[in-house]
């Protein structure tokens, strides 16, 4: 069953086509990765599903529920949490009180959302680090803390925005197995976009491709790799 739908989603800026009429689903407790080269349109998409910006057309659902245009906040309500990009923790603030805050969201009281926290970093290998000070954690830790704030919000569907942009390869196979590890014990759905195509490889049921704002591809991994207009414009020969 469709978790998420997206059909016929455009969005220009000054006449420039960033979105175009692109249209996808997201299965269910799947993971679905969404690249391209830099330029393509994937985080203005991102951010018109996660209601930071406003669709010019088509239609976002979630869960069959239509959430074309809603506020962010309204969104994360609905079941989206997302990560960002640049990563900007609270940095006076200790690893748990980071996702103290975002599990404030749906806790009743501080003691549960704490105890929310406490879990969602857990899964994300942090709990060693509960009371440092986000401040002084290394790359790969702010990273996995990014998801674990992301996750406090409760979210059917999380959209990872490049996590493993920056990391080496062993913190990469890191956060593989630990997104891989997540899905299976809570049930929860994954959109990514990433370059790291090891990240992609091995993570990923379904691959989409943007180009130009347009969607050139999609299918298995192995599918989209071996798609000539892929090489063409992103991967090259012998990239994979």
């Amino acid at each position: 069953m469709a978790l998420l739908e997206v059909e016929g989603l455009s969005k220009s800026f000054r006449g420039l086509r960033a979105v175009a009429d692109v249209s996808f689903t997201v299965e269910e407790q799947g993971i679905v990765a969404l690249i391209g080269p830099n330029g393509a349109g994937k985080t203005t998409c991102f951010n018109l599903i996660a209601g930071a910006m406003r669709p010019d057309a088509g239609t976002v659902r979630l869960s069959g529920a239509d959430i074309t245009g809603l506020r962010a906040d309204r969104v994360c309500d609905a079941g989206i949490g997302r990560t960002f990009q640049l990563v900007k923790p609270f940095q006076d603030l200790t690893v748990l009180e980071n996702v103290t805050v975002g599990a404030l969201h749906k806790s009743a009281t501080v003691a549960a959302a704490k105890r929310d926290a406490a879990r969602f970093l857990d899964l994300m290998e942090l709990s060693d680090k509960l009371h440092m000070h986000a401040a002084n954690l290394t790359l790969p830790d702010r990273k996995r803390l990014e998801v674990a704030r992301a996750l406090a919000t409760a979210p059917k569907l999380l959209l990872l925005d490049e996590v493993m942009a920056g990391l080496r390869p062993t913190e990469t196979d890191r956060m593989v197995a630990a997104l891989k590890r997540l899905v299976a014990e809570t049930g929860l759905t994954i959109l990514l976009i990433e370059h790291v195509m090891r990240a992609v490889m091995a993570l990923s049921h379904h691959v989409i491709v943007l180009h130009h704002g347009e969607k050139i591809s999609e299918g298995t991994p192995e599918h989209v790799t071996q798609d000539p207009a892929v090489l063409e414009c992103y991967l090259g020969e012998g990239a994979i």
